[in-house]
């Protein structure tokens, strides 16, 4: 049944040249509205991101109509039209028939009609259309009752849309995260029995969904969700089996660490005000990824090296996952680092400075703080940090160098790995505050280093 229902839009420049894309559209003889999720994130009182377009036009007619376009999916209908500085996809409406590989169909059929083309849609709050001249949400999928139950369900037969698309299933449990939806009864069954599914997808479409899901709007609920539909065993089974391993109550009064982790990642994306990159998201899911195989019960539950053996399972995981490279070295050095900040009191100037001068560290900091917030909440070390932090100038924390290997070289000094011992005998002194001209450096290395006893 077609429901129709007015809705005021969020003016913006974007949805400006939008409106403008639908118009060319219309005056071309065509049929043309804005599509999915910026319908959906109005009636949720979020202002849309993007706007997509779904048309009677055949990619080749919207090419002939608009001047700046780019092929980036003709086979299944859409088009990329660039209006302005923007860029928007148009999809032709389409029947799809069959889909072998568990993503593409097998066959698309052009449908001159817009009722036919949501119906292949993933959820029914994601099906309705947006007629942008009439300000008007035209529903034929119950995506409008769905939105205001706060419900999370499938167009028509959950299996059949899940496996036209397996990712769809990580799909409904992040947009039942994001909005703090429930999930259909009948679409979270289908997920638990077609969860194997999931493998079918490719790992870079698996990691884009994780990242979405872990640094969005209730990461933890998402996590669980993941865990309780089963799909979690197959994405992240090293995270899966987190579930049920105790940590001392002294230490974390939360309980097991998958908890742990789940309230970890909620306070993280409460503290970043809700940016949160995706190399800190998977850090903070991750930084205790090695707690499960270090498990041991002496004087009390220990975790002992779970630190550096969690920095190297990540490195396994995020490489299974393509993240690129840079982006498993920060991730891996979150992880490898986070439990230092306990060892601060009793750092030397020199390695204070090293410590809080290393890439990244506001991300280290953001991931400590989230991780006290999320167990003990002693925040004696964060605060010690940020202190230090705050009253250290930069040109202390990472202060330019006072001799080179040139300037080594002009003393008498043979190039070799001498050189590296020597700069950084001076730079932990210059650190120290012991050391702070290049006349003094000299000194201290001609006494400390004497040429006669290390060029013979």
């Amino acid at each position: 049944m077609k429901h129709i229902e007015k809705l005021k839009p969020f003016p913006s420049e974007l949805l400006d040249f939008a409106t403008e894309v639908v118009v060319e559209l219309r005056n071309a003889g065509h049929k043309a509205f804005c599509v999915g999720g910026c319908a959906r994130d109005t009636l949720l009182g979020i202002e849309p991101k993007e706007y997509d377009i779904t048309t009677s036009a055949t990619p080749e007619e919207v090419s002939e109509i608009f001047p700046h376009t780019v092929p980036i999916g003709v086979s299944f209908g859409v088009i990329l039209v660039i209006a302005g500085k923007y860029q928007f996809e148009v999809a032709t409406f389409r029947k799809d028939q069959n889909y072998s590989d568990g993503r593409h169909p097998d066959k698309v059929i052009y449908s001159s009609e817009e009722q036919e083309d949501v119906l292949r849609r993933d959820f029914t709050i994601n099906g309705m259309l947006y007629d942008p001249l009439a300000e008007e949400v035209i529903d034929y999928v119950d995506g409008l009752a769905d939105i205001n139950n706060k419900i999370v369900r499938t167009i028509g037969n959950p299996y059949e849309r899940f496996n036209e698309d397996k990712l769809r299933m990580m799909r409904a449990i992040r947009f039942s995260s994001r909005y703090n939806f429930e999930l259909d009864l009948d679409t979270f069954r289908a997920i638990e029995k077609l969860a194997a599914d999931i493998t079918q997808v490719s790992s870079e479409r698996i990691k884009d969904e994780i990242i979405k899901i872990v640094s969005q709007s209730n990461p933890g609920h998402g996590l669980k969700m993941l865990s309780i539909s089963g799909l979690l065993e197959y994405i992240l089974p090293d995270v899966e089996i987190m579930n049920g391993v105790e940590q001392p109550p002294e230490f974390h009064p939360e309980g097991d660490v998958f908890i742990h982790t789940c309230l970890v990642l909620d306070k993280l994306y409460e503290n970043e005000d809700g940016i949160v990159s995706p190399e800190l998201a998977i850090g903070a899911l991750l930084h205790d990824v090695g707690k499960p195989p270090t498990f041991s019960v002496s004087d009390r539950i220990r975790f002992n090296g779970h630190d550096k053996l969690g920095a190297e399972m990540s490195k396994r995981i995020c490489r299974e996952l393509k993240f690129s490279n840079k982006q498993i070295e920060i991730i891996y050095a979150l992880i490898r680092d986070h439990l230092k900040f306990k060892d601060v009191f009793n750092m030397k100037k020199s390695t204070l400075k090293r410590f809080i001068g290393m890439p990244h560290f506001e991300e280290h900091m953001a991931l400590h703080l989230a991780d006290c917030q999320a167990s003990h909440g002693l925040m004696a070390a964060y605060d010690f940090i940020m202190e230090k932090y705050n009253n250290f100038e930069d040109e202390e924390i990472k202060p330019a160098p006072l001799l080179s290997g040139n300037e080594l070289i002009e003393m008498g000094y043979k190039p070799g790995p001498l050189f590296s011992e020597i700069l950084n005998f001076i730079e932990e002194a210059q650190l120290e505050g012991d050391l702070n001209n290049a006349k003094d450096a000299r000194k201290a290395v001609l006494e400390t280093y004497p040429v006669d006893e290390y060029t013979n």
